[in-house]
């Protein structure tokens, strides 16, 4: 948990530090902006080629072998002097990143007895959301108090005490070993039809939320420091929102995975529709917080269930697949704004989520179309 938070952390916590690191390396906001690009497309890119190239080398090896990487890095891009050597750290941190959530599900879920799989996948999809609750914002407050320097060097003190934890305690085996290295209930099928409605999910939700703040300060008309206090909100809904998922998720996974979709594409289209009202404005918000982080926790949870082959392999792809679809969706709200108001973002956004809960329906209606409702078995 505590190496998904830092991960995590490490992925988004340019953003808060964006005006520091610009004024620092004397490059523009929007090539500093490319740290966080670069390095979602690289996670998109690396995930399925890096578990099939690892799919051999003990779990135990390649998680202290990321977190290595991680901690390394995060040296190098506090050290750095040049954007040159910073964006080369933050894309080695990337490279890791798009490894280690392939493999983290499987081992940690292969610790515990198979019914209980979910509330693990929970617990570290908890620990992935507090990075945007607690360590994206205590990191950008510690970079203004000092250098943006210092929150990254701290990066690698936690990577530095989940490497040791993990390298001291964690059991050495083969990647073949245990439950977890197989879908429970293997089908091709049912694995293209997660992925594809994940994928769209994420595109949906981040042709949105890329330009939330703007669709606040110009829809909804809520001061700079309201917007602040909102995606502080936003963060916590997430957070709330992953929490009772995972503890919902043994019993209920495909209606979990469902309702988040659903949820997503209400939230989005009523920002769409009622924005203007700064009541409505923050419900939806709300409902679409709270949806986030359960759709991709709830289509990882599915892939241990539904994996045609190797868990990891398949975990590799749907992270891909959803860094892809927040690449994609970035870029298509982009191009959306030019043609209208940022209205209009929200607008497709929610419209190719609801392609996503399509997708789930006619998953379900074709024959054999159960396997995610199945339960996970023991053995």
């Amino acid at each position: 948990m505590l190496a998904a938070f830092t991960f995590n952390t490490a992925e988004s916590l340019p953003v808060g530090l964006l005006e520091l690191i610009s004024e620092g390396l004397r490059v523009s906001v929007s090539a500093t902006g490319l740290l966080v690009t670069g390095y979602g497309v690289t996670v998109a890119i690396a995930s399925l080629p890096l578990a099939h190239a690892t799919r051999a080398v003990p779990r135990r090896h390649v998680l202290t072998g990321l977190l290595a990487a991680l901690v390394v890095s995060s040296l190098v891009a506090a050290l750095a002097t040049s954007y040159g050597l910073l964006l080369v750290a933050r894309l080695l941190t990337a490279l890791a990143q798009a490894l280690f959530w392939a493999v983290l599900g499987p081992v940690a879920v292969g610790l515990f007895a198979p019914e209980v799989r979910g509330r693990v996948v929970g617990a570290l999809s908890v620990a992935g959301s507090l990075a945007l609750v607690l360590g994206v914002p205590a990191g950008t407050w510690l970079g203004r108090q000092s250098h943006w320097q210092v929150p990254v060097a701290m990066l690698a003190a936690l990577g530095l005490i989940s490497l040791v934890t993990i390298a001291a305690l964690l059991p050495t085996s083969r990647p073949t070993e245990g439950h977890t290295s197989y879908g429970t209930s293997p089908d091709a099928r049912r694995f293209g039809t997660v992925l594809a409605a994940g994928t769209l999910s994420a595109t949906g939700a981040f042709t949105g939320y890329t330009y939330i703040v703007k669709f606040l300060g110009d829809v909804s008309g809520f001061a700079p420091s309201t917007v602040s206090a909102l995606l502080v909100t936003f963060g916590v809904a997430c957070l709330a929102g992953v929490s009772i998922t995972g503890a919902l998720l043994d019993r209920f996974p495909h209606a979990a995975l469902t309702t988040a979709v659903a949820t997503q594409a209400v939230g989005m289209l009523g920002l769409y529709a009622a924005g203007t009202d700064p009541v409505a404005a923050v419900v939806f918000l709300v409902l679409t917080g709270g949806a986030l982080g359960p759709v991709f926790m709830t289509t990882q949870n599915a892939m241990l269930h539904c994996a045609p082959g190797r868990t990891d392999i398949a975990l590799a792809a749907n992270s891909g697949a959803y860094n892809a679809g927040i690449a994609v969706g970035a870029a298509l709200g982009g191009l959306i704004l030019p043609l209208g108001d940022v209205r209009g973002t929200f607008l497709v956004g929610g419209l190719l989520t609801v392609g996503a809960c399509a997708v789930l329906l006619g998953g379900r209606l074709l024959p054999g179309g159960r396997c995610m409702l199945l339960r996970p078995t023991p053995g």
